[in-house]
């Protein structure tokens, strides 16, 4: 008789952290005073604070049979937690090859440390100019390919888009 096999799909981190960024973090809370420790648990409980944002960076598709190039994007979704005892983290989605679909971890830039450090400094009561980003979108956000969007934390799709449709329903008497 022969045993059969069953073999798990294995799957694959749809975002990831990166503690290594914290040092380019620190320098800029640094400016004002404010001194964060990266919490390496990403734990959505019992955070303190969570705000969706997003950033810029670089893809490349690590398929060997893929024509992709890569491409840029300047909408990739971050979650930014805040935790108890002056700790922080942000989970940073990942965004699929519009060629072949295979998942794609992002090559942070300057945004990244930016972003983060604007987000901890207005928690902590520093008045700031709203960020804006820079140069120019050379299209459209694509949902189907944010794992942002997917799990509803990209500004683009999944949880404003309910919000949206939820308002719809609530002013024409469906909630």
């Amino acid at each position: 008789m022969t045993q059969r096999r069953t073999q798990r799909k294995t799957q694959r981190p749809r975002w990831s952290m990166f503690p290594l960024m914290h040092e380019n973090v620190s320098r800029l809370l640094e400016v004002d005073g404010l001194h964060f420790t990266f919490h390496d648990l990403d734990d959505d409980v019992s955070c303190v604070q969570t705000y969706d944002t997003s950033i810029m960076g670089r893809f490349s598709c690590h398929n060997q049979k893929c024509r992709s190039n890569g491409w840029t994007s300047k909408k990739i979704a971050i979650t930014v937690r805040m935790y108890e005892g002056e700790r922080y983290n942000a989970r940073v989605y990942y965004q699929r090859c519009k060629v072949c679909t295979l998942l794609s971890k992002p090559i942070l830039d300057d945004s990244y440390a930016d972003r983060v450090a604007y987000r901890l400094k207005k928690w902590r009561g520093v008045v700031m100019e709203p960020q804006k980003f820079s140069g120019e979108s050379k299209g459209p956000h694509q949902k189907e390919f944010c794992e942002g969007c997917k799990a509803g934390h990209c500004s683009e799709g999944g949880r404003m888009d309910e919000l949206v449709g939820n308002l719809s329903r609530l002013s024409m008497g469906g909630i």
